[in-house]
């Protein structure tokens, strides 16, 4: 709810596909962690109703509400309002309300302290509404006088900012190696979009900052065309299949099974979702924070995006984030994983398809 973009509204769409297997499936040239299907975190599935419902309150309370997030026990949306006539606009909409000490203003206002006084390779920032802060986690590259400074920063934010360590180097998960191929990397591909009659894909920016062409092997023919992308700042591109095909789809499980996507929506902290990507095929976690800002080691930055505790690595760029039945964003990056909770970050899907007026299928 807190990003600096707009909030978009829920995208929906009779059927939603992935890039079929034949693009998706890794040929096995690079060591990957293994998956992490069966990983049990804390979370609940989202429904069509909680989407419709968090879309709706954001557009009625705006900037009185400091975020919504999904309960792990009870499975409701929960949003945090700082008043008592806010919390009964909630409750009579349908949702349960929590009064926290922290405004939206606070929380946008220590986001801008942390984006110009604090910014650094290594660390990212957004706001999980559950703790009613800003979350910065800063990685191991993050030298001590730099982390002094976060802490610094957040201290100076009355307690809206809470400052961790994590694991490994934040960066953006692009690989030579096989599933699509662009530019010398290798990188996976996530939802198919149309435009009447015109099928394309969509992918990660940054796997697209130097590919004109892709292909499904190594080596092999062209199937798409880039169209164009966005990054830094965001993190997705569109790619249009020039071999001459229509391809339907659904999400590849990587088990022998795929399932059905029917829409697509922003994701709500607190939801279970899975990651699909070429190197680490499917694994599992849970939204942990919207409106994230991430400072890549490369010097990129991204804003806008959601962090989760799904585990990734090199060449799942562009992989496919969803939850049940609704596709949720695209795969940008992470620090990596500690054995099957990683912190893998996704750009959201509804932006990309209406920055290029695509539609799922």
């Amino acid at each position: 709810m807190l990003s600096k973009r707009a909030t978009l509204a829920v995208v929906s769409a009779a059927v939603l596909t992935l890039i079929p297997t034949t693009l998706a499936a890794a040929s096995g040239s690079a060591q990957a962690p293994a998956p992490a299907t069966e990983q049990r975190d804390p979370g609940v599935r989202a429904s069509t109703t909680d989407y419709a419902l968090d879309s709706k309150i954001d557009r009625t309370l705006g900037s009185r509400s400091a975020g919504s997030y999904l309960d792990a026990e009870t499975g409701k949306l929960v949003v945090t309002v700082t008043s008592e006539s806010a919390a009964q606009q909630v409750r009579a909409a349908g949702a349960a309300a929590q009064r926290v000490r922290h405004s939206a203003a606070d929380l946008r206002a220590a986001m801008t302290a942390l984006d110009k006084r604090a910014a650094t390779p290594g660390t990212s920032w957004g706001v999980d509404p559950r703790r009613n802060q800003v979350v910065v986690e800063a990685d191991s590259t993050v030298s001590a006088t730099a982390l002094a400074r976060l802490r610094t920063v957040a201290k100076g934010q009355d307690g809206a900012v809470r400052v961790t360590r994590v694991p490994g180097t934040f960066r953006e998960e692009v690989l030579g190696g096989d599933a699509i191929y662009g530019g010398g990397v290798r990188c996976s591909a996530a939802f198919n979009v149309t435009q009447g009659s015109t099928r394309f894909f969509v992918t990660a920016g940054h796997c697209s900052e130097s590919a004109t062409n892709w292909s499904a092997v190594s080596g092999g023919p062209a199937i798409g065309k880039q169209e164009g992308f966005s990054f830094p700042g965001n993190d997705y591109s569109l790619v249009r299949y020039s071999d001459g095909s229509n391809p339907g789809g659904s999400v590849n499980l990587y088990n022998g099974s795929s399932r059905d996507i029917t829409g697509a929506a922003n994701a709500v902290v607190g939801q279970n979702i899975q990651k699909s990507g070429s190197t680490t095929k499917v694994t599992s976690g849970t939204v942990t924070a919207t409106g994230v800002t991430v400072n890549y080691g490369s010097g990129n930055v991204v804003e806008g995006m959601v962090r989760t505790t799904a585990c990734s690595a090199g060449g799942d760029s562009g992989g496919a984030h969803f939850s049940g039945g609704t596709a949720l964003g695209i795969h940008s990056g992470s620090s990596g994983c500690t054995g099957t909770q990683g912190s893998a970050i996704h750009q959201p899907v509804p932006e990309a398809l209406s920055a290029y007026g695509v539609s799922v299928y």
